[in-house]
């Protein structure tokens, strides 16, 4: 999807006589947002946006050995080759040339489309091994405008990571800002640059900072802060399809766990001393109602005890989840955290970490991928509404939010002419459009519109056909053998539709090899994710006889 931003001028922060002056510029391209004010604790507004920027800039993919050496040898090799290929270069630009002023040939599109992915897939590359090689200039190239939405008692600012897996959201009251004016609510981007970054280090507690979202910035004119500025975006399908997928898990109810600043902490520090050498890599989260919650860290089994935070909850149950190395980000935080929240879905699926900071409160939404990859995307579909709502419920539904952008579920059911697992499922579908936000601290629903113009299925994206095609498979499939190695590593083998399939699980439930007589498999192996058939077989060992398969037992089984 192509997203055009246009600027009057960059952000900036200038130092004046009683204090600095903050000017987040605003994209001129979408509706006017505007707020003037001045910010009462510009230290955790420092440590806080810091701590957002470095979800911007994290990107844990697995980066290969640098090949830059034996790489440059290649080509010289081939540099020996060029001076032949030149002249035939020559030779054949003549002839196109002859042909200018003819008609466009058959099949012309379809190479530029061909030809447009290839280079794609060298800008990927590049910007690969400027982050490798070059940081400082990685930084500079590296688009990272933040969303920001100004909302009638709250700011808060957006961000999805680079590797698609973490999202963040600052949330700032607005008591935490006095003297306001010139307030006009709604959801914009705004110009962020490193630079910015580098200058909100100087916000200090005893220095007033003024604070303003404008799209004409500052009456201060700067050498730097003149020109107009416009960018066009092309975001990736993966990144906006993973961006919307963690805004539907975000819409449904989820376990709350408290955890004291102690606690986190001892998450972080232990997980920065020590590197997992084998699976399973995940958080183990053991909820006993009334007894301290206690997270075990596999696969050490370190466990942590939350005596001052008892678990709420009505029932016992273990949920295990994963991405947890992206939680360093939260560690400057904690010494200005309260504490913090940690929001479960189940087993497997995205969980929130919310950090709270007096008025401010930090959002970390973890996906459980730590790349957008076929397999694990498929959990999320499972606890998705069984049923497509229709076009006319999802309107009435947006309609309730034409006076308040913020409100309860109750709130939202009371004014629509629909049952509560109808709302729920649309509320649902709204968040994964990007319309609605649900704001886990404050328990309520935003209206918040993330990109210029309404999203659509199409732009956000189908499924991998592979996944898609595997969840029609599940029904066919036979296991054969189905054991665990002393190691944990499980091994199975069995048909799918015919089709003879050998398969090894980690304890992480990633397929690590796998064997496969289809197509797909025979041409790409493991890398463009497993085939339909490994998958099927994958998604049998997991699946969940009892899951609900209507709209209504969807909402008993899961909301109730």
């Amino acid at each position: 999807m192509k997203v055009q931003l246009a600027y009057s001028r960059r952000s900036t922060i200038v130092q004046g006589a009683t204090g600095l002056d903050i000017a987040l510029s605003t994209n001129t391209r979408r509706d006017r947002v505007s707020f003037h004010g001045t910010l009462t604790q510009p230290l955790r507004f420092r440590e806080a946006i810091s701590a957002l920027h470095d979800v911007v800039v994290s990107d844990l993919r697995y980066k290969p050995r640098d090949r830059s050496a034996y790489e440059a040898y290649l080509a010289e090799q081939k540099a020996r080759e060029a001076a032949v290929y030149r002249a035939a270069y020559q030779e054949k630009k003549a002839e196109f040339d002859a042909l200018s002023g003819q008609p466009m040939p058959d099949g012309l599109e379809a190479d530029f489309k061909k030809q447009r992915k290839l280079y794609w897939k060298a800008r990927d590359r590049y910007n690969r091994y400027l982050m490798l090689h070059d940081w400082e200039l990685w930084r500079l190239i590296m688009p990272c405008d933040p969303v920001i939405t100004v909302a009638p008692d709250v700011l808060f600012f957006e961000c999805f990571s680079a590797d698609e897996s973490s999202y963040g959201c600052l949330t700032v009251d607005r008591d935490a800002f006095d003297h306001e004016q010139d307030v006009a609510l709604g959801t914009t981007n705004v110009d962020y640059s490193w630079a910015l970054y580098e200058h909100f280090q100087k916000l200090r507690s005893y220095r007033e900072t003024r604070f303003t979202v404008d799209p004409s910035g500052f009456e201060v004119a700067t050498e730097s802060a003149d020109a107009h500025i416009e960018e066009k975006i092309d975001l990736p399908n993966s990144w906006l399809r993973g961006f919307m997928q963690l805004q539907s898990a975000m819409s449904l109810p989820q376990k709350k766990v408290s955890i004291s600043r102690e606690g986190l902490y001892n998450v972080i520090a232990w997980l920065k001393r020590h590197r997992a050498a084998k699976s399973p890599r995940a958080i183990r989260f053991e909820l006993e109602p009334g007894q301290p919650t206690r997270i075990v860290l596999e696969p050490w089994d370190r466990q942590i005890v939350l005596h001052s935070t008892p678990y709420t909850g009505l029932r016992s149950e273990t949920i295990r989840v994963w991405g947890r190395d992206r939680l360093r980000v939260l560690a400057r935080l904690l010494p200005l955290a309260d504490g913090a929240d940690v929001y479960l879905l189940g087993a497997g699926l995205p969980s929130f970490w919310v950090v709270r900071m007096g008025e401010m409160r930090l959002i970390l939404g973890l996906s459980g991928w730590t790349t957008n990859d076929w397999t694990s995307a498929s959990a999320l579909e499972a606890i998705a509404p069984p049923a497509e709502v229709r076009e006319q419920t999802l309107t009435d539904v947006a309609a309730t939010f034409r006076d308040n952008p913020t409100l309860s579920f109750e709130q939202i059911q009371s004014r629509v002419d629909h049952n509560a697992p109808t709302v729920a499922a649309a509320l649902n579908r709204l968040a994964l459009l990007g319309q609605v936000i649900h704001d886990l601290p404050a328990g309520a629903y935003r209206w918040r519109q993330v990109m210029p113009v309404p999203l659509t299925s199409e732009q956000i994206g189908s499924e991998n056909p592979e996944t898609e095609a595997a969840r029609d498979l599940v029904k066919r499939v036979s296991i054969d053998r189905d054991e665990t190695t002393a190691s944990g590593i499980r091994l199975v083998t069995g048909s799918v539709h015919r089709q003879k399939v050998e398969v090894m699980i980690d304890a992480d439930n990633h397929i690590k090899r796998g064997k496969c007589g289809c197509s797909h498999h025979f041409k790409n192996g493991l890398r463009m994710g497993p085939c339909r058939h490994l998958q099927a077989i994958r998604n049998h060992l997991l699946r969940d006889d009892d899951q609900p398969k209507d709209l209504d037992r969807w909402y008993q089984g899961l909301w109730n």
